[in-house]
């Protein structure tokens, strides 16, 4: 017993790492493609609604309206959900070094995200997507890399 104690102490090492997992899982792509859907799905409802003339009431446009509704939501809650593992998960205290204002950053963007899920407005789905750049210009320095910021859309 005290042979394979031995052999297991020295074969396993101490692993540090920065992120609470492997490098390269973590990636602001997954937010910005969210955010994009809830852009375009706030854009959809609002062309849907100028383009039935106030008549909403038909099973065509109820059906429409209620799944642009559903994706909104869903995505918004996606990119939500991906910010707050970038923020919690990769981000670490050293980070504040160089991005004082991480926290405010990442709170403003989680508070977007949800504007987005219970209103149709352009101007908030415009502004998560400012927030996602300006995530995703924060993550790749803090990289030092550059990457560029390409949308979908």
């Amino acid at each position: 017993m005290r042979r394979i104690s031995k052999l297991v102490k020295n074969v396993i090492k101490t692993a540090e790492a920065h992120c609470d997992g492997p490098c390269g899982v973590y990636d602001p792509a997954s937010a910005r493609i969210a955010g994009e859907a809830v852009q375009s799905m706030t854009k959809k409802m609002i062309e849907l609604e100028n383009n039935h003339g106030g008549d909403s009431g038909t099973a065509a446009y109820i059906n429409t309206m209620s799944r642009y509704a559903a994706i909104k939501e869903e995505e918004a809650q996606k990119c939500k959900d991906e910010l707050l593992v970038l923020w919690t998960d990769y981000f670490k205290p050293g980070h504040l070094d160089t991005t004082p204002n991480l926290h405010g950053i990442f709170w403003n963007a989680a508070k977007l995200c949800s504007a987005c899920k219970v209103e149709v407005s352009v101007e908030h789905a415009q502004e998560l997507m400012d927030a996602i750049k300006e995530i995703h210009n924060l993550f790749w320095a803090s990289k030092g890399k550059e990457v560029p910021w390409i949308r979908a859309s």
